[in-house]
């Protein structure tokens, strides 16, 4: 296996506009709105099938990956590191998504355990 890093034009260069943390959760409600009224399959089928939602968008990361470096020698490169990136934006919706199927605290509940998972990770003086 060799080591590939991913170029340099994917990393971000400038930060978020606090406008869009707003925006996100509207987006989330909205779209949790629209999946809710139109879902075929309601209760807990309909819950479960949400949260295997997740592995669907995960195997697509899997695959745009392979595209994005060209491992499959039969298919060689089909997928770009832009695709990649839009890959996981998916799998981010839509695990916010199945979060608020759980919760309309989406929002609280998101926040409190990223603090947990950055004081865990970086230390109690983190952010």
């Amino acid at each position: 296996m060799t080591d590939q890093t991913v170029p340099s034009e994917t990393v971000p260069s400038e930060t978020v506009p606090s406008e869009t943390t707003a925006d996100l959760w509207a987006a989330i409600d909205a779209l949790w709105t629209w999946l809710d009224t139109d879902q075929p399959i309601g209760g807990r089928e309909g819950m479960a099938l949400c949260m295997l939602k997740l592995s669907e968008e995960v195997g697509e990361v899997a695959q745009a990956v392979i595209g994005a470096t060209g491992q499959n020698p039969r298919k060689g490169v089909t997928h770009t590191w832009e695709d990649v990136q839009g890959e996981l934006c998916d799998v981010v919706i839509t695990a916010l998504v199945a979060l608020r199927t759980l919760t309309p605290d989406t929002r609280e509940v998101f926040g409190r355990h990223l603090e947990r998972v950055t004081k865990r990770s970086l230390g109690p003086a983190s952010p």
